[in-house]
């Protein structure tokens, strides 16, 4: 099942408001899905979802790549889970290297996972601007 994932159910945004692991799940140039764990934290009201990352990884190099190197683009999704409740989110991502940027994602990082990330000096942000969100039958349905 599927909704806009600018209006999430309360359920939803509860869920994702929860402490999980996730995935994040990016294409690799030959077209295959490379998939990571990740943290991730969800804002309807913007219709993002904000991934921290090292400037020097896969997942960012992937992004790059699937943009022809604009890092704008990418089609990408995020995933938790918890038993039987699960939660997909669908975008196109981009990378963002403003400090203001980063650091509010890291601020929402730290709220979500309740610990402030290492420092990085390395650090950016993949920044997915939602079009889809699905899940579990209970977390849609208002």
């Amino acid at each position: 099942m599927a909704m806009d994932p600018h209006h999430p159910t309360p359920a939803y945004l509860s869920f994702w408001r929860e402490r999980h692991l996730c995935t994040l799940t990016t294409p690799r140039p030959d077209g295959t899905p490379h998939v990571v764990p990740v943290g991730v934290t969800y804002d309807p009201e913007a219709g993002v979802a904000r991934v921290l990352a090292n400037k020097s990884s896969a997942k960012v190099a992937h992004v790059l790549a699937a943009t022809g190197g604009e890092g704008s683009g990418a089609r990408v999704a995020v995933c938790q889970v918890e038993g039987r409740r699960w939660a997909t989110l669908e975008g196109h991502a981009r990378i963002r290297t403003e400090e203001a940027a980063i650091a509010a994602a890291m601020r929402r990082y730290e709220e979500r996972y309740g610990r402030v990330p290492r420092p990085n000096p390395d650090r950016v942000l993949i920044e997915i601007t939602l079009t889809r969100a699905m899940g579990t039958r209970s977390l849609l349905e208002a």
